[in-house]
């Protein structure tokens, strides 16, 4: 454990925020602790805030102010007024659900590229420090894993993921983001593909479409096909043969965006 001194408006206060080990995955509860102590004076602690981000930087404990403000995708509790004695140490529980649509920044121990991490504020005597960014892993869902297999099968490795700060139209949504996967062959039509799962408790919304890192926003990338999967489905579904029909499906797409251009 490493308490970081920080010293909002002078105020010495010194705070750690330790997450469980371990990944947790959409859908899970995210668990750890907040430890504060007050190593000079007693203080008021009027507040904790802490935010789930995605897309901030994200710094070695001591390293960095927590200034990067990233893509909020979650507010894990928070704790109210309490008072600290000078010398006094007090660890607040830190429980939270993650919300179906956090993005993953692991893939069967494969990093993504996608930083997630919590950052946590402090609200004593009227003034507010704020923490490092505290890294958190996000372990993709086996209905995804499933889905990424079958593609793995049809020749495509897994390369990396980009979480994007803008909304996938005509869904019902609870985070302003969302993660596009990116899939690459060697060779052939089609080598460059992009997968998005839009998931909730029931399961995945999935859609497929040539990869087009350029565009940020959701409408200014290539159109693309829509399918459905649910969680029970995994271990029970051929989602082998469903990639192949939508790989078939993505070809015929692809041929008609070239005919119509």
């Amino acid at each position: 454990m490493v308490l970081k001194r920080l010293f909002g408006g002078g105020i010495p206060l010194e705070v750690d925020t330790i997450i469980e080990p371990g990944p947790v995955r959409p859908g899970g509860m995210l668990r750890g602790e907040v430890v504060v102590r007050a190593p000079e004076r007693d203080l008021e602690i009027e507040s904790i805030q802490l935010r789930l981000v995605a897309n901030a930087p994200l710094f070695h404990k001591g390293d960095g102010d927590g200034a990067g403000r990233g893509d909020t995708i979650g507010h894990p509790s928070a704790s109210g007024w309490f008072k600290l004695r000078k010398g006094q140490e007090k660890r607040v529980p830190l429980s939270f659900r993650l919300k179906w649509e956090t993005p993953a920044n692991r893939f069967r121990g494969q990093d993504l590229g996608v930083v997630i991490g919590v950052s946590t504020e402090v609200d004593a005597a009227g003034t507010k420090a704020q923490t490092d960014m505290d890294p958190v892993l996000v372990e993709t869902l086996p209905l995804h894993e499933a889905v990424l297999d079958a593609f793995a099968a049809g020749g495509y490795a897994v390369d990396g993921a980009r979480v994007h700060s803008s909304a996938v139209p005509d869904v019902e949504r609870h985070l302003y983001t969302w993660q596009g996967f990116r899939l690459l062959r060697a060779e052939g039509d089609l080598a460059q593909l992009e997968l998005t799962f839009h998931t909730n408790a029931v399961g995945s919304e999935i859609f497929l479409r040539r990869l087009a890192d350029t565009s940020k926003y959701w409408e200014d990338k290539p159109p693309a096909l829509r399918y459905v999967a649910a969680h029970h489905e995994v271990g029970v579904r051929d989602f082998a043969a469903d990639v192949r029909q939508w790989l078939d499906e993505a070809a015929v797409l692809e041929r008609t965006e070239r005919e119509t251009d």
